[in-house]
């Protein structure tokens, strides 16, 4: 029930928003006035709206979400050594690497993970799940912290939300053209968008969706690589390495990250074939190799 909440509060959110901001641009109907040809300008700020509205409110309710749907609990007042060696160790690498002291929590899983989020360098939340802290090495768990304070600092939250803005706007757009063609040119429909038009422009947001995708996981591999080399800068290299061992050793263990968070992981479970174009994480091996070369 708590995720259908979250995932109807965002929908509500992101349509508020976008209604008022398109009020704001004077943006009514996509159709020139003759409601026979594209207004591509209104299209287009249409498109930019909703494409940015959705991953900017995503991005200001990151923490929240992120919390609800991990169980995570915040470190207000540490309750035991382990706790109160997490909250200083973030502290340490917070002020080494220039950035706002985060929200320091825990989620209950036994798989070993971490994660950071949040829209702001200086108002970010990192956690580490139960099991990590249960099997890893203080070194190693220094360097999954290290590793998320390196998101943090590279401010990949942010850049990852712009280019899912711009990927999430052009495929609006030219679904949109396509669907328009289609009504225009090969069903014929002389006036206003018939049901051909809308049937086409969600096959078509569909397809072009999953090719852009390729593109936000192009990136997103591209930051675990920067992430990597700051959790190596920050705790060391040789911990870096080791953090990535350990969780290659632990890899049949079930993911229980939620899928929304995939991206914010310190790893993922490898995609094959196809698949591999829309994997979030580049393969444990790669990323050991990398360290290993620097």
């Amino acid at each position: 029930m708590m995720r259908i909440g979250l995932f109807l509060l965002t929908n509500i959110a992101v349509i508020a928003l976008a209604s008022v901001t398109l009020s704001l641009f004077g943006v009514g109907s996509m159709l020139q006035a003759n409601g026979v040809n594209l207004d591509l300008g209104n299209l287009l700020i249409f498109c930019a709206v909703f494409g940015f509205a959705g991953s900017f409110v995503s991005l200001f309710l990151s923490k929240f979400m992120a919390k609800n749907s991990t169980g995570t609990e915040v470190i207000t007042q540490a309750r035991s050594a382990d706790e109160q060696w997490l909250l200083d160790t973030v502290k340490e690498l917070a002020d080494q690497a220039g950035i706002g002291m985060p929200e320091v929590g825990i989620f209950p899983a036994q798989q070993a993970n971490a994660f950071a989020t949040g829209w702001n360098k200086n108002d970010a939340l990192v956690a580490v799940s139960l099991g990590l802290l249960q099997r890893f090495r203080r070194e190693e768990i220094r360097a999954v912290l290290a590793h998320e304070i390196g998101h943090v600092a590279n401010g990949d939250m942010v850049t990852l939300t712009l280019i899912q803005g711009v990927v999430n706007t052009f495929v609006m757009f030219f679904a949109r053209i396509i669907g328009h063609f289609v009504d225009r040119a090969i069903l014929k429909n002389e006036q206003g968008h018939g049901i051909g038009y809308f049937i086409t422009t969600i096959v078509a947001e569909i397809v072009l969706g999953i090719l852009a995708s390729t593109i936000v996981a192009w990136f997103s591999r591209r930051r675990e690589y920067r992430a990597d080399e700051m959790g190596a800068q920050l705790a060391s290299p040789h911990a870096m390495i080791g953090a990535l061992q350990r969780l290659k050793a632990e890899y049949n263990v079930p993911d229980q990250m939620p899928e929304t968070l995939t991206a914010f992981g310190i790893s993922s479970h490898l995609k094959g074939g196809l698949m591999a174009l829309l994997a979030t994480h580049p393969p444990l091996d790669d990323r050991i190799a990398a360290l290993q070369k620097r």
